[in-house]
């Protein structure tokens, strides 16, 4: 069965830190562009960074750079998001996801089912 498991969410308080990580079963991540997403209550589904099968190249939109970082351990079939200087507005569901590349409109074939981020005081 193919599966992408998300963990690591929970609460945690205004610069803080939390580390996901996105565990397949199924199929190998090695040939696949890994990206994070987030969905928040009343706000639009935001990539929020993806990394490149090939050379790991990595994207972040402007909204989390330099506080999150992405990378992937194909060896453990995972991949990882560390977030550091959490804020309130990056409170929502954080998914996972398996595509071809990189490019924006790629579609990704395979999502995990999300984790809960709760950045709160």
């Amino acid at each position: 069965q193919v599966q992408l498991v998300e963990s690591g969410g929970g609460l945690v308080q205004p610069g803080g830190s939390l580390r996901l990580s996105c565990a397949a079963s199924g199929f190998t991540l090695d040939y696949y562009a890994l990206g994070w997403f987030r969905q928040a209550p009343g706000k639009e589904h935001e990539r929020v960074s993806c990394i490149s099968s090939s050379d790991e190249s990595t994207y972040y939109p402007k909204s989390v750079k330099g506080r999150f970082t992405i990378s992937r351990d194909d060896a453990k079939n995972t991949v990882y998001l560390q977030m550091n200087s959490l804020k309130p507005e990056d409170t929502a569901v954080y998914y996972c996801g398996a595509a071809k590349d990189c490019s924006e409109d790629e579609p990704y074939e395979y999502w995990g089912q999300g984790t809960q981020v709760t950045v709160s005081s």
